[in-house]
């Protein structure tokens, strides 16, 4: 018998990011009775951390007493950043909504040494990507129409793939850039309700959009997906946790442990979190449960409970891959290009397999970044300063010994600024790696087995051609921090717990069922059985609306 005050839903989703907050929507639509758990916090236009006392809390380390919304993991060859609060990844994401493409749905034999095998094709997603694009409302970046035209960034990737004989589109972006009905205009009210129940405004091209929003501009996911979801009565629980996962008897459900992160309460609306205050270890029962934790969280909640999940696939863990992620950095263009103005990515060009010298497709997109970076790459330039004043302190000299000072300095002061920060833009690259990373959990340990030597054509192949977009850009390559450290990153981690045929392969089903488990689910990245090649997000939202109509049937 359950413990009296143990509360029962039909559907318990664990994680607010793309898998979980579709997922929550759809089902709480059909007349569900779900609860989502998310582990990280609220966050309202106004709450993402901008000053250097607010980053110092804005790390996700609970054993360190921090509540943040970044999650650093640092592996033997990758890093990793992830996102922890209410909307998961999308808080942090540059917005794109790109299609995967339809030729790297690739269906390699596994069992003859092929690296990914995707049990479904782009025809099972068509209507999916569909009912996302509906929710997310996404409007391509107006680089012809003022004040956005002045974005210099958007126009430099254009005219460099041009140089190149390649295409660049301007991808849809989950931002508004004009209000609904109205003509694009930064700073515009956005009108309509939300669950923060505050002001939202388009777009003001602050470069913000991966530190979070403090506008409201960005669709993420507690605007769209979230809102609604909350509207059908699904119930939102913020700071906690989940740690375990129970099969109750008779194939009745499941138990769900969390951890509730009392601290981390205050300030909070209380429809957005636990009803109970204070205990912080609680339980609850699902009789569908889809694990929507992200493709770290995903993978280690399934590890960490092996032993209530016995005959869990040996596949867990297996298949990890980075999407291919790369970034490098131009420096010394031939023109102004302001990466502090505008939306983080504004333009993407798409390499296809046939035209990469590894075969392997990729992506490679603009990068913007805050004003504070501009400052960054200025301090890099301050033992030039003396040479840029060398007239103005000859002049001081001079005045000097004839007793004659120029008293006013604002023309000198001007001097001391300079324009390297406006010929400087970050281009970033995703594509198709090979999956071959592996998570092991020791001791309670999460740790990764990942190589990039499998893909080290690919890379090879991606980094030249960052190498000749800067070089029609009249500047140079600068490569990464991690490449100098002979390491990688990604903000786009996949696999871990993925879709197969069968349960040698694979963790999960084509509609996000765990093999064995009947009623539990996994709607994330975790579930994708290689690169998606481009800005995942989409796919991914697209699988787990997939996966939430396997459940509930299609929509009426």
């Amino acid at each position: 018998m359950p413990p009296r005050d143990e509360e029962t839903f039909d559907v318990v989703v664990v994680g607010s990011g793309f898998g979980g907050a579709v997922t929550a929507y759809r089902l709480a639509k059909s007349g569900r009775r779900v609860v989502i758990l998310e582990r990280g916090q609220p966050y309202p236009p106004g709450s993402f951390a901008r000053t250097p006392p607010q980053m110092r809390r804005a790390f996700w380390d609970p054993e360190r007493d921090l509540h943040g919304l970044f999650e650093l993991w640092r592996f033997s060859d990758l890093d990793m950043v992830v996102s922890s609060g209410l909307g998961g990844g999308s808080l942090i994401y540059a917005n794109v909504m790109i299609e995967k493409d339809e030729e790297t749905f690739v269906r390699e034999d596994l069992s003859a040494g092929g690296r990914e095998h995707w049990p479904i094709g782009w025809g099972d997603l068509e209507k999916h990507y569909g009912n996302v694009r509906a929710m997310q409302a996404p409007q391509r970046f107006p680089a012809d129409v003022e004040p956005y035209a002045s974005t210099s960034k958007t126009v430099a990737l254009e005219d460099a793939a041009e140089t190149l004989g390649l295409t660049a589109e301007r991808p849809e972006l989950a931002v508004l850039f004009a209000p609904p009905g109205g003509d694009p205009v930064p700073g515009a009210p956005v009108p309509g309700d939300n669950l923060h129940h505050r002001p939202r405004t388009t777009c003001v091209l602050c470069g913000e959009c991966d530190l979070g929003c403090n506008f409201g501009a960005k669709n993420t996911l507690d605007y769209t997906y979230l809102t609604y979801a909350q509207r059908a009565d699904a119930e939102l629980r913020t700071c906690c946790e989940v740690r375990t996962i129970e099969p109750l008897d008779r194939g009745e459900g499941y138990r769900i442990g969390y951890r509730q992160h009392v601290e981390a309460r205050a300030g909070h609306d209380e429809d957005l979190l636990d009803p109970n205050p204070e205990e912080r270890e609680r339980t609850l029962r699902g009789r569908r449960v889809i694990l929507a934790a992200g493709a770290v969280g995903t993978p280690r909640l399934l590890l960490m409970n092996r032993a209530t999940l016995p005959g869990l696939s040996p596949a867990t863990g297996r298949r990890v891959s980075a999407n291919g992620d790369a970034l490098a950095i131009i420096r010394d263009a031939d023109r102004p290009i302001e990466p502090s103005r505008g939306p983080v990515i504004t333009a993407s060009i798409a390499v296809g397999g046939g035209d990469s010298a590894s075969g392997r497709a990729y992506e490679v997109q603009d990068g913007g970044a805050p004003v504070i970076t501009d400052w960054m790459w200025e301090s890099l330039d301050l033992p030039k300063v003396p040479w840029r004043m060398r007239r103005t302190i000859l002049r001081e000299i001079r005045g000097a010994l004839v007793r004659r000072r120029d008293t006013n300095l604002s023309a000198e002061l001007s001097e001391v600024f300079g324009d390297r920060s406006a010929n400087v833009m970050p281009v970033l690259g995703h594509g198709r790696d090979i999956p071959n990373g592996r998570y092991v959990l020791e001791g309670g340990r999460l740790d990764l087995d990942w190589s990039s030597r499998p893909s080290e054509s690919y890379y090879r192949g991606l980094e030249a051609c960052f190498e000749e977009i800067a070089s029609a850009l009249g500047g140079r390559m600068m490569k990464s921090p991690w490449k100098r450290l002979n390491r990688s990153i990604t903000i786009h981690p996949l696999g871990g717990a993925v879709m197969a045929d069968d349960p040698m392969h694979g963790v999960v089903n084509p509609w996000g069922e765990v093999f064995g488990f009947p009623g539990l689910y996994v709607a994330d990245g975790a579930a994708m059985p290689g690169p998606v090649g481009v800005n995942p997000s989409f796919t991914i939202a697209a699988f787990a609306d997939r996966v939430a109509e396997g459940i509930a049937g299609p929509e009426p």
